[in-house]
Order: structure tokens, then C-alpha cells, then sequence
């Protein structure tokens, strides 16, 4: 049963949100000084300090960092059909919504004789990250390579941590959905260590102008420390959902997602965000027949008891008024007339509409990305998407007789921020 924080009594129906909605505790500033001479190591000893990291890591001694390709083809053979088709499937779903992002080049004339183009670059290089903890993401090779690809990104690297139960390499599912996109740079590394071989260039591979992908504490820590030296993502946080129900909710629906949510890690947050108590009863009661039979029982009921809850709230507004204030990686919408209700969300890494449209669709094959903003972020950031790959580049064109009828105004604004030398710049084309 999750414990609940009843808000119906408040004046506005919020109380003091940010104080008493429950999120998992994530100290990157404490791991940035762990991961700190990991990556100066990196940096300055290059491929040795990524080996030794790993064998300390990891467990596992590496002679070469990067895959083989013989390894890449034998995962690619031994796939199971059914996750092929799988993962084919999911990597046209996702092709087809990310191809949708794609800008197109704009140019604006401003006046006679000067415009200014919008070309849409993507970056040279790019370290994709893959988890590789407590269970295989394929999936997450999708999410990760697919806008990279239809970005036009031309040199696409994957980093994920060996398993010592195959060979010293990462899971086959994850070599197996590199192989299906075309990807054969793949690298045996994890945690901070991959992060600083991305980010610093080794022998072997290449610096990179930019990472992304979700990973552990250490990993977000890698990334903050990196940041300004190589572009990044964001710094991913433990998984969340949030569900804002009324009583036309099915509890049985609403307690399989939460479950399905908390089975991520022990550090997963759930917030069930109702003002029908009715329902919240009815969750509790499926709650305990479902953690009872769940098979990773033990982490689920971990996330359950540690920062999750259900919120009672007076009535919907003010639900959403907590749906906003969480700004959940995941929100699940199940109220009646759910699309409208969701079309006033302002803050959410995605949001999952009615009954038949689980966060387990948006993590496999909704076509949507899964690589998402966490612990609030939302608020202000964006899931990985094609633009995470692209850079605006202004170009200026500009003729004579255009840059003569705007030397006036120049001549004003550089006098007024005392900068000579800009409007000597322009009045000795001008005279």
C-alpha cells in the first residue's frame, strides 16, 4: 500500500508542493568528486586508465576497449526472432516520429539586400550511452541511435558495460541492436570512465563533440563534470511516474503501471495523483496482489515504501497543479475526457493519454523517445530528440547599398555602448 499525502484540506489544494511530494535523494555533486580523478586519469593516461577502471568496476580485464565485429555479427545471428522483429518494429516507429523533426533550412530577408538563413547542422560526432545494470536495453540503443542517424550525425559511437557473464562484452541484445542499426563502433566500457573516454578522446576512439544517454549516478556525475568541455544530453536521474486518475480509472491499470514503473530500480518514484479516495483504495488493493506476484518483488517494494505515494487532491485542477509542480519524466493520463486534461499539462517528459496507452507502449514502440528528463527537470528540458543533435548556425548576407541603409542605427547603438571601433568597422564600407 502506498503511503498517501492528502492535499484535499489545503487552501488552494497544493500546500507547499515542493516540500511534501517524495523524490528519490540523487547527491551528483557528492559523485562528482568520486568520478573526478577517474576522469582525469582518463584524461591523462587515456585507454590504460579506462582499462584499469574497468577491471576495478567492472570485474572484468579488457584487452581492447572496442568491440569486435565478429562479436557485434555473432549477437546479430543468435538475436531471437521475436525480439528482431521486435526491435524492427520499434526502429520504424521511431524513425518515422523523429524524421518528423527534422528542420529545414529557412532563410529570412530582413530587407532589401540582407537576409539571414537558419541552417540546421548536426553535430560531427557523437558517445551514445547504454545502461547496462540490472537488466539488457535494447531498447535504448534505438532511442539513442535512431535521432542521432536522422539528425545526419556522421560518426555515431555506443558505450555500454561488460558483462563478465558474456565474455567481458556488453549484453548481446544491446550488440544485436547496434548490428540492426548499422552501428559497429561499439566500446566495452561503463559508469564515468566511458563518459571520459568519450569526452577526452583514447587511443582507439576518437573524441566525441557530444554525449548522450541515461546511466547511474556516476554517469550523470561524468557528464556534470565533463559539460563545456563536450556537450550533453542532460543528467539523467532514477525513473519516475506520476498517474493523474479519477474514479473512471480502472485500479488494476493504474497498479500494473506504477509496479511496472518501480521495477526499473529501487530508486524508481511513483505518485498516484487522485481525488477519489474510492480509487486510491481500490490501487492499494491491487497493489498487493501484483508486487506478490511480480518477479523483481524485492525492488519493487523498495521504490513502493522509499519515495513514492498517492496524492489525494480536491478535484482535478489541482491534480494538475501537482502533475505540474512534480513535472514527472513520465505522466499517465487517466481521468475522463483524458485528452483534454493532458492537453493542459504544462510540465512532463512525455504524457501517456487514456487507458490503452501505457508508459510500457512509450518505452518500446509508441515511436515516441524514452530518453527523458528526470527529478523535475522537465520543468525546463526536453526529451532526446533530433533537435539534441543539431546546432543552428545563423548566416548573414548582406550587400552594400543594405549594410549603407542600416549604418545609421549601427552608428547609434555602437556610440551608446561606447564601441567605436564597431561603427568604424561599417562606416569604412559605407563611405
Amino acid at each position: 500500500m502506498l503511503r498517501r499525502i492528502d492535499l484535499r484540506g489545503a487552501a488552494d489544494g497544493t500546500a507547499n508542493l515542493a516540500a511534501v511530494l517524495p523524490r528519490a535523494a540523487l547527491d551528483v555533486t557528492a559523485a562528482v568528486e568520486a568520478v573526478r580523478p577517474i576522469c582525469a586519469d582518463v584524461r591523462d593516461r587515456g585507454a590504460a586508465a579506462v582499462r584499469e577502471a574497468t577491471a576495478r568496476f567492472d570485474g572484468v580485464e579488457l584487452t581492447e576497449l572496442r568491440v569486435p565485429a565478429t562479436a557485434l555479427a555473432a549477437a546479430h545471428a543468435a538475436l531471437d526472432p521475436a525480439v528482431r522483429a521486435a526491435l524492427v518494429e520499434a526502429i520504424r516507429r521511431t524513425r518515422l516520429v523523429h524524421e518528423a523533426q527534422r528542420r529545414a533550412d529557412v532563410t529570412v530577408a530582413v530587407a532589401d539586400g540582407s537576409t539571414v538563413t537558419e541552417r540546421w547542422v548536426p553535430v560531427r560526432r557523437v558517445g551514445l550511452y547504454v545502461p547496462g545494470g540490472r537488466v539488457a536495453y535494447p531498447s535504448s540503443v534505438v532511442m539513442n541511435v535512431v535521432p542521432a542517424q536522422v539528425a545526419g550525425v556522421e560518426s555515431l559511437a555506443v558505450a555500454s558495460p561488460p558483462q563478465r557473464e558474456y565474455g567481458g562484452q556488453p549484453h548481446p541484445a544491446v550488440l544485436a541492436a547496434c548490428a540492426l542499426l548499422g552501428v559497429d563502433e561499439v566500446y566495452a566500457v561503463g559508469g564515468a570512465q566511458a563518459v571520459a573516454m568519450f569526452g577526452y578522446g583514447v587511443a582507439g576512439c576518437p573524441r566525441v563533440d557530444l554525449v548522450t544517454g541515461p546511466g547511474n549516478v556516476y554517469v550523470a556525475a561524468a557528464k556534470r563534470l565533463l559539460r563545456g568541455h563536450v556537450g550533453i544530453d542532460s543528467e539523467a536521474g532514477p525513473t519516475e511516474i506520476a498517474i493523474l486518475a479519477d474514479d473512471s480509472a480502472d485500479p488494476a491499470y493504474v497498479a500494473a503501471d506504477l509496479v511496472a514503473q518501480a521495477e526499473h530500480d529501487p530508486l524508481a518514484a511513483c505518485l498516484l495523483v487522485t481525488p477519489s479516495a474510492a480509487l486510491a483504495d481500490g490501487v492499494d488493493a491491487e497493489m498487493d496482489k501484483q508486487v506478490a506476484a511480480t518477479r523483481h518483488r524485492e525492488r519493487v517494494e523498495a521504490a513502493l515504501a522509499g519515495q513514492s505515494a498517492t496524492v489525494l487532491v480536491a478535484d482535478l485542477d489541482a491534480g494538475l497543479a501537482v502533475a505540474d509542480e512534480w513535472a514527472a519524466e513520465h505522466l499517465e493520463v487517466l481521468t475522463a475526457d483524458a485528452a483534454a486534461i493532458a492537453a493542459r499539462v504544462r510540465n512532463a517528459g512525455a504524457i501517456f493519454v487514456g487507458p490503452y496507452a501505457p508508459v510500457s507502449l512509450g518505452d518500446y514502440l509508441a515511436g515516441s523517445n524514452h530518453v527523458l528528463p528526470t527529478g523535475g527537470t522537465a520543468r525546463h528540458t526536453g526529451g532526446l530528440s533530433v533537435h539534441s543533435f543539431l546546432r543552428g548556425i545563423h548566416v548573414v548576407d548582406c550587400s552594400r547599398d543594405a549594410l549603407t541603409a542600416v549604418a545609421p542605427h549601427i552608428r547609434a547603438l555602437g556610440s551608446a555602448e561606447d564601441l567605436a571601433a564597431h561603427v568604424a568597422a561599417v562606416e569604412v564600407r559605407v563611405r
